[in-house]
């Protein structure tokens, strides 16, 4: 697919994730839409949809091929989307994510940041750190960085 093509693609992806038209997301991903295409600011796909708690968008990401661990690196889009989920105590949609292999031990920033759980209880989002203690999350061993 011409590189053209894919950038427009890509950019009507991240409308319909941001609309949460989860049949748009579908039509583009088999038109070809790629489900891990970062956009101009570093943003994932899949993180996106993670954030606005889109756990439809989010499971079909992930069905045509975008890791549940990938971290996006956009200005106020840093991070998994499983930390972005559970900041927002999107419940749902990490429940989507751990389904399809996210790992709940997975800290942000590379390993140096916080937890999904550490979100999830600092949300407090109760129900969320539930779920995640139940795949067998558990809070970040360092201090907790600034938010």
């Amino acid at each position: 697919m011409k590189q053209r093509q894919q950038k427009k693609l890509s950019h009507r992806l991240f409308e319909a994730i941001l609309s949460g038209d989860a049949s748009s997301v579908k039509t583009l991903l088999r038109r070809g839409a790629n489900p891990e295409r970062r956009n101009t600011d570093g943003t994932t796909p899949l993180y996106l949809a993670s954030v606005q708690g889109e756990a439809a968008v989010a499971r079909l990401l992930m069905e045509s091929g975008a890791s549940p661990d990938t971290e996006s690196s956009g200005p106020g889009s840093e991070g998994t989307p499983l930390c972005a989920a559970a900041s927002w105590g999107h419940t749902a949609t990490v429940r989507e994510l751990l389904a399809h292999g996210a790992d709940p031990t997975l800290r942000e920033d590379h390993g140096a940041g916080w937890s999904p759980l550490d979100w999830a209880d600092n949300g407090p989002h109760p129900e969320t750190a539930e779920v995640l203690r139940a795949a067998g999350a558990h809070p970040a061993t360092k201090a907790h960085p600034a938010l």
